[in-house]
């Protein structure tokens, strides 16, 4: 066996018989990525594509309670604070680690017990295979912070049936295994006492199909599921307000469920919900690099609005949960993120290599 650390504190890589074995050790943030973590990834994935003997890679976390709780906001909101342009350069950085996974041509495990957000869900889902043990949970909460669900997830939220996407990015709700398995968040349903069986036999060169297969166990009805055609209803609207004035609507069974879904999403940024929205319908059209090349515009867009920096302060900096949003209503929200959309981008669009360029690319 050898063992390589790449951030002795934050990320380690052991290679052992035909495996190379990615963990993620931030284990005090809730592997919460930085900069640098990211780094070391990319420049890892051309090792182990061109290694002759790594049949696999697999992911794992140290922390018992997550796999990656997401990216280190606080880090990019203070790189923006001393140096946007560094700060643009770091999330292309990001988009394009999520399209050289998306592109890596071995196969890609990642094993999932406790929370996977954000930039967590950059680096998972877009391996050949995703493991969610019992304490699995979903979520891309970025519009609580004035972000938008970014690393190219609204290609697959767009995807999914009944707007139950479209749920998941406005509200930033968690969801489990079993709704993750429902909308394809998840390959397989392994509880984590697995996952070291799992990776000795991956070290074995054992075929991880079978394998996988052979230990999944149906996880049973989502949470989801009775709330299907209500969330079809309210968020097929068109706009975010009219996506509102149905939620107020609904009565019945789901009429609390709704009111708090509709509380909910009054808290969060009234830009970072409009600009989330337009994207997620534009995705449904999109392939995944064009998502993950427009991410990209949009991060830049909200490196140079104010809500995005009141938003990290107000949740992880100050935590007085109490952000003063700018503007403050959905309908000036929707006048200003319709109007920078529409503007031509002051520079040309940045690219991300083709599929092809990508997987060619192991120095």
């Amino acid at each position: 066996m050898t063992s390589v650390d790449m951030n002795e504190a934050e990320l380690s890589t052991d290679i052992t018989g035909t495996l190379a074995h990615v963990t993620l050790r931030r284990t005090r943030a809730l592997n919460a990525l930085t900069i640098a973590m990211r780094r070391e990834l990319a420049d890892a994935f051309p090792r182990f594509a061109r290694h002759p003997d790594i049949y696999a890679v697999v992911m794992t976390s140290a922390s018992e309670r997550a796999f990656s709780a997401g990216s280190d906001v606080r880090e990019i909101v203070a790189l923006a604070r001393a140096d946007k342009s560094a700060a643009r350069q770091a999330f292309r950085e990001e988009y394009r680690l999520n399209w050289q996974i998306e592109c890596f041509s071995k196969p890609c495990v990642s094993l999932i017990d406790g929370l996977v957000m954000g930039g967590g869900v950059g680096i998972s889902l877009y391996g050949t295979h995703r493991v969610a043990a019992e304490r699995y949970s979903f979520a891309m909460p970025e519009t609580l912070i004035g972000f938008f669900p970014d690393v190219g997830v609204c290609h697959a939220l767009a995807r999914m049936p009944d707007e139950i996407g479209t749920y998941l990015a406005l509200t930033g709700r968690s969801v489990g295994r079993a709704d993750a398995m429902a909308f394809g968040l998840a390959t397989h349903a392994i509880d984590a006492q697995h996952f070291p069986a799992i990776i000795r036999a991956l070290a074995d060169t054992e075929p991880v199909d079978p394998l996988l297969d052979g230990l999944h166990e149906d996880p049973g009805p989502g949470a989801l599921e009775p709330l299907r055609d209500t969330i079809a209803h309210c968020f097929s609207a068109l706009s975010v307000a009219e996506i509102l004035a149905r939620l107020d609507a609904v009565s019945g069974r789901d009429a609390d469920w709704a009111s708090g879904v509709a509380a909910d999403l009054r808290q969060r940024s009234p830009s970072a919900l409009v600009m989330t929205l337009q994207h997620i319908r534009a995705a449904a059209l999109m392939h995944l690099k064009d998502v993950l090349e427009a991410d990209q515009r949009l991060a830049e867009l909200c490196l140079d609005q104010s809500d995005f920096y009141e938003g990290v302060r107000a949740q992880v900096i100050d935590k007085d949960r109490a952000p003063k949003w700018t503007p403050a209503s959905i309908e000036a929200a929707q006048v200003l993120i319709s109007a920078l959309l529409a503007a031509p981008p002051s520079e040309p669009s940045w690219q991300l290599p083709s599929r092809a360029d990508m997987q060619a690319a192991r120095a």
